[in-house]
């Protein structure tokens, strides 16, 4: 224990000042001051005669061919995943094929049995799994 004193004893200024240190309050970050906002910059306008090409449509809003099964469904050659998706849930609200009980169910028609591989019922989430076999790869 004396050897904790002896240590101790010499650095009476250094144990004050760090225990200062752990009282005082640590700034947090939303004390931090925030930066001013630069003016947006407006860009010049371009001096080139091209005109500009729109983004390039990729994924689930891409149109692409589908099978005959759902081109018979839709009345269209070609689609967007979305759009399909969109027109079948139109589809299903209009004759409210939807179960009362359960509204992530769907009760299958005819015409929906076409799409949906001859099921009486599909779940909501099914629905993307199931169309995704009647769209065709475009090569």
């Amino acid at each position: 224990m004396s050897s904790i004193r002896g240590f101790a004893k010499g650095c009476r200024a250094l144990m004050a000042a760090s225990s200062k240190a752990a009282v005082a309050p640590k700034p947090s970050s939303a004390a931090k001051p925030k930066r001013p906002k630069s003016p947006t910059k407006k860009k010049a306008p371009s001096s080139s005669s091209e005109p500009r090409k729109p983004p390039r449509v990729t994924g689930i809003l891409k149109v692409s061919p589908v099978s005959p099964a759902l081109r018979q469904f839709l009345g269209a050659p070609e689609v967007s995943r979305t759009d399909a998706v969109k027109k079948i849930w139109e589809y299903i609200k209009l004759r409210n094929l939807q179960n009362p009980a359960d509204k992530r169910e769907v009760y299958c028609d005819d015409k929906l049995k076409t799409i949906f591989e001859g099921k009486d019922k599909v779940g909501f989430l099914e629905i993307g799994k199931l169309l995704s076999g009647h769209f065709v790869k475009a090569n």
